[in-house]
C-alpha cells in the first residue's frame, strides 16, 4: 500500500453488517510511502497509529495524473 499525507484509507467490514470505516492519513512513518501511517479516523476524530490490512484501500487525493 502506498499512500501520502492527505490521502484517505477505506475500511471495508469483514463482515455483513459491519460498517465500512474512513480515515485520513495525517503523517507517513513508513518509508517510501508505506505504513504505518498516522491517521485521524472519521468516527470520531481520534487520531492512531495504523498498519492496514488487505480490506483496506486508498483514495489517493491531491496526486497529478501521471
Amino acid at each position: 500500500m502506498d499512500a501520502e499525507v492527505g490521502d484517505r484509507i477505506i475500511v471495508r467490514g469483514h463482515h455483513v453488517g459491519q460498517p465500512v470505516r474512513a480515515c485520513q492519513v495525517l503523517e507517513v512513518r513508513g518509508s517510501d510511502g508505506g505504513a504505518p501511517y498516522l491517521v485521524r479516523w472519521d468516527d470520531g476524530g481520534h487520531e492512531t497509529l495504523f498498519f492496514p490490512g488487505s480490506d483496506a484501500t486508498v483514495e489517493h487525493t491531491g496526486r497529478s495524473a501521471g
